[in-house]
């Protein structure tokens, strides 16, 4: 009985491994944006509140148009800061789509503001969440294949996260660690959930008064995840006025990117961005696009002084 035990038991640790090893890869293809600088929720849970208004965030991401199966991105954020105005809470939703993989993260934030000088505010943030990763491997065959022969996967995991965020009316410095809890197999056989993966997101950007009517800010963006080469996004914006930004970036060997925002209202804004691929990438992908949706429910009526 012992032996019959151990016979039908390696098989199925044999298969877990293969799961947890191909969930743990998936994991950590983490979705990227070109737009970034106005989506920073899903970067940093330490920015929930930093709009000190209910904010409303959409985006879209189709990477390599043109390319079947292409990554396809979708992202919702919404946060707002409590009456006390230091503790923000917000809400994450990325779904992110490549070929029979899919990747669902829904993620809670709560970051607490601290004011350190006038003007500006130092945030610490954390999340937590859950997230699904989905491979359909069956999907691939041209004839129905036998369900045992296919190990699809469907595994649903708890994710975590920590953030630093430093605001004034001038810069923004953004440090954050998303996933990182990952799954780890014993010699035991036996699955546990320990910290060690190390996955790093740094941001920053200045803005400089070039006239009355034009702002210029410089930006970057540097990603450090595991077991994947480092990666940095330069980038450079121009504002006309406070309502339109054009801007160009650089992400490192992979593409050049062109953005446009418009503030449609006070309280609403709209960007897009277009990424040309270079170098390796050019040879194996065609351009991306991005579009992003914003939207703040702030009062921006200003109150009329009274006559005494």
């Amino acid at each position: 009985m012992r032996r019959a035990k151990s016979f039908y038991l390696k098989p199925l640790i044999t298969v877990m491994l293969l799961g947890i090893a191909v969930g743990a890869t998936l994991a950590q293809q983490l979705p990227q944006f070109t737009q970034f600088m106005y989506n920073n929720l899903v970067i940093n849970p330490a920015y929930a509140g930093a709009d000190e208004a209910l904010s409303l965030t959409l985006l879209h991401r189709s990477q390599w148009t043109g390319v079947d199966n292409a990554p396809s991105t979708q992202s919702f954020s919404a946060h707002s800061l409590l009456r006390k105005k230091q503790i923000g809470l917000g809400l994450t939703i990325v779904r992110d789509e490549i070929g029979v993989h899919k990747n669902t993260n829904i993620l809670t934030n709560y970051a607490y503001h601290i004011n350190v000088a006038e003007g500006t505010v130092l945030s610490m943030g954390l999340q937590v969440g859950l997230t699904n990763l989905k491979s359909d491997y069956a999907s691939l065959a041209s004839a129905p294949l036998d369900p045992k022969l296919v190990n699809s996967i469907n595994e649903t995991m708890i994710d975590f996260g920590a953030g630093l965020y430093l605001r004034s009316p001038r810069f923004n410095l953004s440090l954050s660690s998303p996933g990182l809890l990952s799954r780890t197999v014993s010699v035991s056989d036996s699955v546990s959930v320990n910290f060690k993966r190390a996955n790093f997101m740094g941001y920053g950007r200045y803005r400089f008064t070039l006239s009355d009517q034009f702002d210029m800010e410089p930006g970057i963006m540097i990603k450090y995840f595991t077991n994947l080469p480092f990666s940095y996004d330069v980038n450079l914006n121009f504002i006309y006025r406070k309502v339109l930004t054009t801007g160009v970036s650089y992400r490192r060997n992979e593409s050049v990117d062109l953005i446009l925002k418009f503030q449609l209202t006070r309280q609403l804004q709209f960007g897009y961005a277009y990424d040309y691929p270079i170098n390796y990438a050019a040879r194996l992908s065609s351009a991306s696009h991005e579009l992003m949706l914003n939207y703040l429910f702030r009062d921006f009526k200003k109150r009329a002084a009274s006559p005494r």
